[in-house]
């Protein structure tokens, strides 16, 4: 059972999370935070000690909660229907990304870029772990093209990912994190479907 601590830590967390990604990392102030979980700043700061430390928290539990929803994903799938496992991959990797909004990416990056490299890095880790797997599961089941190595066609998805889901970039083609996502998956897995995985 949790600590009352660690209880407050959670719901700070929570709360932290909920208003970091909506408003951006800048907008919301510890102030804030003590003010709607009805603490002093003195409980808050007694979980985390500063707003950066709180902000790391507050990723790691985003990656934390993305990677159990991926493992649940990756636990159900059928060998036999490698496609509709990567379409429900694709649906959880979207509906985590819907939760994060243009003004967090930007603050992230500007105000933090220590922390923008810690989600660049979760995020090249998820993508090498659980699309490496349906890349190969794909190739096995002959949905996914065989003659590029599994690896090129990973950081193929990854570079482009790094270069379009950043503040800038998005900001420049007018893009939300969720829409600039989805789109390159499209385009990637287009490109990467047999003519047998485009049939289904």
């Amino acid at each position: 059972m949790d600590s009352p601590e660690d209880s407050a830590a959670q719901r700070i967390v929570t709360a932290a999370r909920r208003h970091f990604f909506a408003h951006g990392f800048r907008g919301v102030t510890m102030d804030d935070l003590a003010a709607e979980l009805g603490m002093s700043k003195k409980t808050l700061y007694a979980s985390f000690p500063s707003k950066l430390d709180l902000l790391r928290t507050v990723l790691l539990d985003k990656f934390r909660s993305v990677e159990v929803d991926l493992d649940r994903v990756m636990s159900a799938a059928s060998k036999d229907d490698v496609l509709a496992t990567l379409h429900q991959l694709l649906a959880c990797m979207q509906r985590h990304t819907e939760e994060i909004q243009p003004p967090f990416v930007r603050d992230i990056r500007r105000e933090t870029p220590e922390m923008f490299q810690l989600v660049q890095s979760r995020r090249r880790d998820l993508i090498q772990r659980y699309f490496g797997r349906i890349f190969e599961d794909g190739r096995r089941a002959g949905i996914i093209r065989k003659d590029m190595p599994t690896r090129l066609m990973i950081e193929m998805l990854i570079g482009v990912t790094e270069a379009i889901v950043n503040p800038p970039k998005l900001a420049e083609l007018g893009l939300t994190p969720t829409t600039g996502y989805m789109s390159i998956m499209t385009v990637i897995f287009e490109g990467l479907l047999t003519d047998k995985g485009r049939s289904k």
